[in-house]
């Protein structure tokens, strides 16, 4: 089946390259874009965008969790069968009939809350300097707003997926980021009704894709980037998620994760994207296995089942850029620990994204914490905002930082 996928995307950019170079001479041979070149952009585009989206047949899975083991994400849903007349190889649209109806969904009950208050997966503050506001999101999609990062406001809908196949699906990991005067809705959307690959005895691999939606202000409403119905940012064989957005050398990356349920020993990776951030320039380019990490650990050796399966690897989660004021890049990422979820730091020895990458021997906050990231208030001082789970379930938490050498260093936690 990979086979025939190749030879079909190999033949449709041969087509492209024949038509794009017919129309304008600023194409290479191998139809390498030029700056200014509209042609050669839309023919990147097509060849890139891998719309087309194949279900494969469903077999067995891992092991069967023993009851009462320590178990995240609780019990995969099933995934719904392929319509009639779908069969293996069939290239098809996922299915829309498990999309709840926008009137369904009870509209959020807006109100004011403490921090401690909120109960939220990966948190994501932006902080806008124009209405001097913090932002916050996460999993599940919804928008908070404070101007003291203690007291929130919210929670508020600023997203509309109308007309994609992530309408009505689950967001997680969503974050904020500004470019070129818009701002961008960076989420992971799954549609459990597709099977992108069947891992024998280990994992039915669901569709997951980190998105961009755009909007004009901070507080939504957000759209989808690219509005064709089944559009994939990525690789559609890839069980892609929590993306993020990192710029360098005028350059936006998409540095995201490709998951462990996937390939057994999960991996962070980058995709360079196109000026306009609508399509990826060049396939995913691995920045290094979550093995490598020596305080990641192998998740049935610390007992940890997921989605209610013995599933053997190790995991990669959350990634984000940062430099220290001494302009030494490091990337923020979870895994799993002796304490189950942490988080710990990774150093690129040569100051770019192309690396190479070295980690750190111990996590950063290793105490069931993770999916961290770093942000500046309005004052200049550098804080970190991770969720911890205490036994009450994932609630966020910020602290300070102190990143003025070539370290990070955990500093209090002050909400």
């Amino acid at each position: 089946m990979k086979t025939i996928r190749l030879f079909m995307t190999l033949a449709v950019c041969a087509l492209l390259t024949i038509s794009c170079k017919s129309k304008n001479d600023c194409c290479s041979e191998e139809c390498q874009c030029k700056d200014g070149c509209t042609c050669c952009d839309n023919c990147q585009a097509s060849c890139n965008r891998d719309n087309v989206i194949i279900s494969v047949p469903r077999g067995e899975q891992a092991p069967s969790a023993t009851p009462g083991q320590r178990n995240f994400g609780g019990m995969m849903p099933a995934m719904r069968p392929r319509p009639q007349g779908q069969g293996q190889g069939q290239a098809q649209r996922p299915p829309m009939n498990m999309q709840r109806p926008a009137g369904q969904r009870p509209a959020p009950q807006v109100r004011t809350v403490s921090l401690k208050e909120l109960s939220m997966s990966d948190p994501f503050i932006y902080p806008d300097p124009d209405t001097k506001t913090y932002w916050l999101t996460g999993t599940g999609g919804s928008l908070y707003k404070s101007t003291d990062l203690e007291m929130w406001t919210g929670p508020y809908n600023v997203i509309d997926l109308s007309g994609t196949w992530m309408q009505g699906n689950f967001v997680a990991a969503a974050e904020i980021h500004k470019f070129n005067g818009k701002f961008y809705y960076a989420g992971t959307w799954n549609n459990h009704g597709v099977c992108i690959e069947q891992v024998p005895r280990r994992y039915n691999v669901p569709l997951n894709q980190t998105q961009l939606l755009v909007s004009d202000n901070v507080d939504g409403p957000y759209l989808p980037l690219v509005k064709d119905s089944t559009f994939c940012l990525g690789p559609t064989t890839w069980d892609i998620i929590d993306g993020t957005l990192y710029e360098e050398n005028d350059t936006v990356y998409m540095v995201f994760v490709h998951e462990w349920t996937q390939l057994i020993d999960g991996t962070m990776a980058y995709m360079p994207l196109s000026k306009d951030l609508t399509h990826r320039l060049a396939e995913p380019t691995t920045i290094f296995r979550a093995s490598e990490a020596a305080w990641s650990k192998e998740m049935n050796s610390i007992g940890e089942a997921t989605f209610g399966m013995k599933m053997p690897g190790w995991v990669t989660d959350g990634p984000q850029m940062f430099r220290t004021e001494t302009g030494r890049l490091g990337m923020l990422w979870s895994s799993w620990g002796e304490n189950r979820y942490a988080n710990g730091i990774a150093w690129s020895t040569s100051g770019s994204i192309k690396g190479p990458w070295i980690q750190e021997e111990v996590a950063f906050k290793g105490d069931n914490s993770g999916h961290g990231m770093l942000f500046k208030t309005f004052e200049g001082q550098l804080l970190y905002s991770v969720h911890h789970d205490g036994g009450t379930g994932r609630k966020p938490e910020i602290w300070t930082v102190d990143a003025s050498g070539d370290n990070l260093k955990l500093g209090e936690r002050i909400h």
